[in-house]
């Protein structure tokens, strides 16, 4: 199946705002929506909810940068770090990336009030499989954005790749790696 553009920007805004509303919906039916911030320390999350706008923002920077910025030809035609010359496929690794990101982001709040409901190892192994799927889809999405750029492709610059890494700082660093590490398991 070939993917287009057209398609990559129509899952993304479909599912765009619907992780936006499973937060609204989820945060209602928290019966302490505190919880969630799990072993943050208080001290720590003013600077985390400033990241989540940051990550917002970089993860709007790619999306415009590879689906309205760059040319179609030069999406088509980039390829991932690894996989040198390509001529064709690339709006199908960045529909990979986008879905990694998006679906997983909208089953993370759900899936942490399953755990707080059960708090078994089984729940807290699918709360923590699925923030690395949001992490291994930002990777994807920073390894694309580095593979047009460093290969200097006609008409691409670092926004998207400086999208990812803002994105990451929130992905990455926050969600995967200490909020996991923090929370009370």
């Amino acid at each position: 199946m070939e993917v287009s553009r057209e398609l990559v920007r129509t899952v993304v805004f479909v599912l765009g705002p619907m992780v936006l509303a499973s937060y609204v919906i989820g945060i209602r039916r928290m019966d302490d929506p505190m919880e969630l911030w799990g072993g943050i320390p208080e001290s720590w999350r003013r600077l985390n909810v400033m990241c989540m706008f940051i990550a917002a923002a970089g993860f709007l920077i790619a999306w415009w940068q590879l689906l309205f910025g760059w040319d179609v030809g030069v999406v088509e035609s980039t390829g991932w770090p690894w996989s040198g010359d390509v001529s064709e496929g690339g709006h199908g690794r960045i529909l990979i990336a986008f879905l990694l990101i998006l679906i997983p982001s909208m089953l993370w709040l759900e899936l942490t009030h399953i755990h707080i409901q059960n708090n078994s190892s089984f729940t807290q192994w699918i709360v923590i499989a699925n923030l690395w799927l949001v992490v291994s889809g930002n990777v994807l999405l920073i390894l694309f954005g580095w593979s047009a750029w460093s290969g200097g492709a006609s008409g691409t610059d670092i926004l998207p790749l400086l999208g990812g890494l803002m994105l990451g700082i929130q992905v990455i660093v926050n969600d995967g790696i200490l909020w996991v590490w923090k929370y009370p398991w």
